[in-house]
């Protein structure tokens, strides 16, 4: 006779938890500052999760598409960075975002309090103009796991 095996899989959010759970507790007490820091100024937006082992990226998005995330957090062993997907076209008269690459830019995080710094804020408000998809304007944004290390590790 088989026994049952427990198949109830954790909620979004515990998922979401455990995985912040990963890292150093330093970076657990600073992913999680600044995931309440971002989700306060996007509230209606959802939380997309991707989990990709070393690193946890959050985007906050209108839809359930990635692609169309105003910004996004990544958590890793040396921080937290606020990324801005329509960075190369922000203006930047101080010349505070970091990176290169064609789509994003973004800042080191040393505090969930610099969100809400001016510059920072500016950037946002920017980002949020340049955004194709408005943001819903009631409601609250679910939190989507899109990418999880632990099942892609199930998988292989």
């Amino acid at each position: 006779m088989k026994g049952k095996t427990d198949t109830k899989k954790p909620s979004p959010e515990a998922e979401l938890r455990s995985i912040i759970g990963r890292f150093d507790p330093k970076i657990q007490k600073l992913a999680r500052s600044v995931r309440t820091a971002v989700r306060k100024r996007f509230p209606t937006a959802n939380e997309l999760v991707y989990d990709y082992g070393k690193q946890l990226v959050i985007g906050y998005s209108p839809s359930e598409n990635g692609i169309e995330s105003i910004v996004s957090t990544a958590a890793r062993d040396a921080g937290v960075a606020l990324y801005f997907n329509s960075g190369p076209q922000l203006p930047d008269p101080k010349g505070l975002l970091l990176g290169k690459g064609k789509a994003t830019r973004f800042v080191e995080l040393d505090s969930a309090n610099r969100v809400g710094h001016p510059d920072i804020e500016a950037f946002i408000a920017a980002a949020i103009g340049l955004s194709k998809v408005p943001l819903p304007r009631k409601g609250k944004g679910a939190v989507i796991i899109k990418s999880s290390a632990t099942t892609r590790r199930k998988h292989r």
